[in-house]
């Protein structure tokens, strides 16, 4: 498939990280990150504030090769902002401070429209959990047009659950926001962990047929140290996680769909070897503190 318009809906954030620094990311932006490193040319939708901090993650997004003309401005609000805690494993606790982020408001800003009747070309929409969690009932709605828009016109939509409880009243409002929208959803990729969250706990092969039952037609599975399983029209693979030391667990998810969709979509591999592909990128960023490990992980010699 020729991916000229490859489009991503999110929110981006500043981070504090775990080890004192100030970097960057979200989930969106973090997987938009990595698919340029790869060769792709991402174009980000969401929205920053008019101040320095939001001038500074712009230019740096701009200079990972993601395209940031469609990120919208507010001159009110201000980029959210996420802190990190690690446990011995390396494994991760967020705590959020993004309730004025811009990225809530882009469905009223000036321009959202426009950049909308854009993206509905897109060649793959991408979002996730989050990109829902933080928008109101009404954004959520738009949401689900553009989705659709995209599936009807022969366009891939994937998208991530990354469920984070603390952005939703409950998980039975956050499964019915996804619900409504997995009809337009081709490639879903929920983690085990995700799932257990949203549904309760289940093997992968039925995490995978719930996933295909709700309109999918390509799942993958995330099984964090176990590997991942995609399915698709009776097809199956699995693979099992490269053993490396974890220093940081933050953006191993969204490295693993920037790999795994690159490897899909522009290159055409099979599902085995899509999963290669978004193991080794994850595994390389579990070794680097912080959403967006240093170059040149990720990059494509």
């Amino acid at each position: 498939m020729e991916l000229v318009r490859i489009v991503l809906l999110g929110e981006g954030m500043i981070e504090a990280r775990a080890d004192g620094a100030l970097a960057y990311g979200g989930d969106v932006v973090n997987t938009a990150v990595y698919l340029a490193r790869l060769g792709a040319k991402p174009v980000l939708l969401s929205a920053l504030g008019t101040d320095a901090d939001s001038d500074a993650l712009a230019a740096a997004w701009r200079h990972e090769g993601i395209d940031v003309r469609r990120v919208l401005r507010d001159p009110v609000r201000r980029a959210g902002r996420y802190a990190v805690q690690l446990d011995d494993q390396g494994e991760r606790r967020f705590t959020y401070d993004r309730d004025s982020s811009a990225a809530r408001a882009f469905f009223t800003l000036p321009g959202a429209e426009a950049a909308l009747a854009w993206a509905a070309h897109a060649d793959l929409l991408y979002l996730s959990g989050i990109t829902l969690a933080v928008c109101d009932a009404p954004g959520r709605a738009r949401i689900g047009a553009l989705a659709a828009a995209v599936r009807k016109r022969g366009g891939v939509v994937a998208f991530d659950p990354n469920h984070r409880p603390a952005l939703w009243p409950s998980s039975e409002a956050a499964w019915a926001a996804i619900e409504a929208l997995m009809p337009s959803v081709t490639i879903a990729m929920p983690s085990s962990e995700d799932h257990a969250r949203l549904r309760g706990p289940a093997a992968p092969a039925a995490i995978a047929a719930a996933w295909l039952a709700l309109g999918a037609e390509e799942v993958v599975v995330k099984l964090g140290a176990e590997g991942a399983l995609a399915v698709r029209r009776g097809e199956t693979a699995r693979i099992a996680a490269p053993r490396v030391p974890v220093v940081d667990t933050t953006g191993a998810g969204d490295a693993f769909n920037a790999a795994y969709l690159h490897a899909r979509l522009r290159r055409g591999a099979t599902l085995e070897a899509a999963l290669a592909a978004g193991a080794a990128l994850a595994a390389e960023v579990v070794g680097w503190p912080g959403a967006i490990a240093p170059r040149p992980v990720g990059v494509v010699a």
